[in-house]
């Protein structure tokens, strides 16, 4: 009896921190577009922006690494290192960052759904894992919902009428590359541990980042609010976040605790609300429950 309820407890335990970490990482759609800014109200340079993020999480990283007496990767292992660190720290906060100048966060939420099926997409192809071919026939059917929702928006339907078409195809250049960098980083995940993981995919991105902050540092007077968007995503989408959401899959499992990715997109669009003024309509949650409802059927068929 003792024994099942410290397990219950730790399942629960894993749940809130998962949930946690969901929170954290649908946030960063706000948020970046917060410190973005807008093409008519632009703030800081989507350049800056990545650089910035890798620079704070990459100094937070080497004073875990260092205080944890964390061993160095093996040279396999910083090959896959580095190819998490091309998607998930320059790839999909640059292309992300570019969108949300031109769509709004509730737009980009919608597209951004794709990702966990784009994930196990990629570990299909990357890892030579078989999948049915039901999995493939929902993830073209998502892919087809996400385009026509793209389209319609470019014609004028719903409250972000004239959307720019080419921005979607960012926000799909954003799920390609960081679902490449999860699985990457999945690779040597058993071997380091997922925090030391993301701690040494932001410290290979540092040598980079630093002095390319410097040269991408903005010369025009910045809100404070976009400078504190950048600490959030910096501190918490970069690197805390993955702290709480892979101790969460590890208490609560994986297969149960996974599952609350799909609250991810709803939760960046009810944040969009309070924080950046926007207003939800019933084409874009519809699309949103169309698009995970796909995801749902995908991830069974796997």
């Amino acid at each position: 009896m003792i024994n099942t309820d410290i397990a219950a407890q730790q399942r629960l335990h894993g749940t809130l921190l998962g949930l946690l970490g969901v929170t954290v990482f649908a946030l960063t759609l706000p948020m970046t577009r917060l410190a973005t800014g807008t093409v008519d109200a632009p703030q800081l340079s989507p350049w800056f922006v990545t650089w910035a993020r890798c620079a704070i999480a990459g100094v937070l990283s080497l004073l875990f690494l260092w205080f944890t007496h964390s061993p160095r990767p093996s040279v396999e292992q910083a090959r896959w290192i580095g190819l998490s660190a091309l998607g998930n720290a320059l790839g999909y906060p640059l292309l992300l960052g570019w969108a949300l100048r031109y769509v709004s966060a509730s737009h980009a939420a919608v597209i951004t759904a794709l990702l966990p099926l784009a994930t196990a997409a990629a570990a299909a192809w990357l890892l030579h894992q078989r999948a049915r071919l039901g999995f493939w026939l929902f993830a073209l059917l998502g892919s087809a919902l996400v385009v026509a929702f793209s389209v319609l928006r470019a014609h004028g339907v719903g409250s972000e009428a004239g959307g720019w078409a080419w921005a979607d195809a960012l926000l799909v250049g954003a799920v390609l590359a960081a679902s490449l960098g999860y699985v990457a980083g999945a690779q040597v995940t058993p071997a380091l541990g997922a925090e030391r993981v993301i701690s040494w995919v932001c410290v290979m991105a540092l040598p980079l980042a630093l002095p390319m902050v410097w040269w991408t540092w903005p010369n025009q007077g910045i809100a404070l609010s976009s400078w504190l968007a950048l600490g959030y995503v910096g501190v918490f989408s970069m690197w805390a976040g993955f702290f709480a959401w892979f101790r969460g899959l590890a208490l609560g499992g994986a297969l149960r605790v996974s599952q609350l990715q799909l609250f991810q997109p709803f939760i960046a669009m009810l944040a969009a609300v309070p924080l950046l003024g926007e207003s939800l309509d019933v084409w874009t949650l519809g699309f949103a429950l169309a698009v995970v409802a796909t995801v749902v059927a995908g991830r069974r068929s796997v």
